[in-house]
């Protein structure tokens, strides 16, 4: 029927745009994370040069590097799991790129990022928010682990949505902090950086239950959302 072609080529358009929009995403954390990973690795650069008291402290500076190399390969391989092409025609490459995104956010990106929350820039309200950021996309994305070993496909692909979306709250704070210096917003540092610290994550999980409940997830993975 016309309608439903011109429906599909919508969806089409959409999967390529959102997929188009990862992307970029993957390549600002890459032009962010680059300049500490390349010799002589700088130490007193953008966000590490504040934080000269932190890197005296080893379990946070093994964090810091530890976590912004993990969670830049989390986020490539968490793009792939929004590919439909990838999901459709190289279905072995999406199980290996979902074990690594799984495995690196459990074993490396969540854990370390909890680490640096209790150093975290915003005094203690900065700090909560962090911890919180870490601790739920270490249980999103185990629950999203944990559904597919028991092949539920649909819940699988709604918690893989939440997981990726605290995976994307680096980017999207990023973007905020940009966005309030943009807009001259009357707030001095702290005020900034608690707000961003908050925002980043709860707008991304807003943004995913609207796409779930929008159904979302059977665009992506052909799958009737459950």
């Amino acid at each position: 029927m016309p309608h439903q072609k011109t429906y599909s080529i919508f969806i089409e358009i959409i999967r390529w745009l959102l997929l188009s929009v990862l992307l970029s995403f993957v390549y600002l954390m890459w032009s962010i994370v680059s300049p500490y990973i390349q010799a002589p690795y700088p130490t007193d650069i953008d966000f590490l040069a504040p934080k000269q008291w932190a890197l005296q402290i080893k379990p946070w500076r093994w964090s810091f590097y530890i976590h912004i190399t993990s969670s830049l390969i989390v986020l490539l391989a968490g793009t792939g799991q929004f590919s439909k092409y990838v999901l459709k025609k190289h279905p072995k490459w999406h199980r290996w790129a979902g074990k690594t995104y799984v495995f690196l956010i459990l074993g490396l990106a969540a854990p370390t990022g909890l680490i640096m929350a209790f150093y975290a820039n915003g005094g203690l309200l900065g700090q909560i928010a962090f911890t919180l950021q870490a601790l739920f996309w270490w249980g999103f994305t185990f629950v999203a682990f944990a559904k597919i070993r028991q092949g539920n496909l649909s819940a699988h692909g709604k918690w893989m949505f939440r997981s990726f979306a605290m995976s994307l709250s680096a980017v999207t704070l990023r973007i905020f902090i940009y966005t309030i210096g943009y807009l001259q917003l009357p707030l001095d540092y702290y005020q900034s950086y608690v707000l961003v610290a908050w925002t980043s994550w709860i707008f991304n999980l807003l943004v995913a239950e609207l796409l779930i409940g929008q159904g979302a997830v059977s665009y992506f993975f052909n799958k009737k959302a459950s």
